[in-house]
């Protein structure tokens, strides 16, 4: 049957979307209005929508429903999430509790890797994560410890240099280990030999 007089229809209510008013999204059309979480109902754009088949949702509440379960899959660092789900649509089996996990794990040495695999800084000694990284001399640097050695002016890739595994700016470089003489390293007198 064709569709006079208007768009598309829109995944959500089902009304015909006008161009004006829609929201494209895994192939389907929206009202603006109508692009919305299933779950949770939060309004949703481009960046915060993840669809599954037919179905649109914010990120959360898709990683709840469709992400990892257990222990360590919260919403944030070091987070349990207490979030039965049922809001989701999801069944949780309520039974028996599940046996308390050794305090110890169980593979010492897949653990001890995760904990050997972070770069240190070669600064202050401590991990550096992905989130604060910066690269210089081939060695990966904390944000606030990417700092001339001397000086301790913040650096950046521009102004940058590295010597003996030290960082320094050009300006305390030049002064400490550049050439010596007239016109070089801030000397305007040559030093008599005696």
């Amino acid at each position: 049957m064709p569709n006079w007089g208007g768009g598309a229809k829109c995944g959500a209510c089902e009304k015909t979307v006008y161009h004006a008013e829609e929201i494209q999204c895994n192939g389907r059309s929206f009202h603006k209005t109508c692009f919305l979480c299933m779950a949770c109902r939060k309004a949703l754009d481009s960046t915060t929508v993840a669809a599954h088949e037919s179905e649109i949702y914010c990120k959360t509440c898709y990683g709840r429903k469709y992400g990892p379960k257990g222990v360590g899959f919260g919403q944030g660092a070091g987070c349990l999430s207490t979030d039965t789900g049922e809001h989701l649509g999801l069944n949780l089996q309520q039974g028996s509790p599940k046996p308390a996990r050794p305090s110890t794990p169980t593979n010492p040495s897949k653990f001890a890797k995760k904990i050997v695999d972070v770069d240190k800084c070669p600064r202050c000694g401590k991990s550096v994560y992905a989130a604060e990284k910066i690269m210089g001399g081939g060695k990966p640097w904390h944000k606030t410890c990417f700092r001339c050695a001397i000086c301790g002016k913040s650096l950046e890739s521009t102004n940058v240099t590295d010597k003996d595994g030290e960082l320094y700016c050009k300006v305390c470089y030049a002064k400490n280990f550049g050439p010596k003489g007239i016109g070089f390293g801030g000397l305007t007198q040559v030093e008599k030999k005696e």
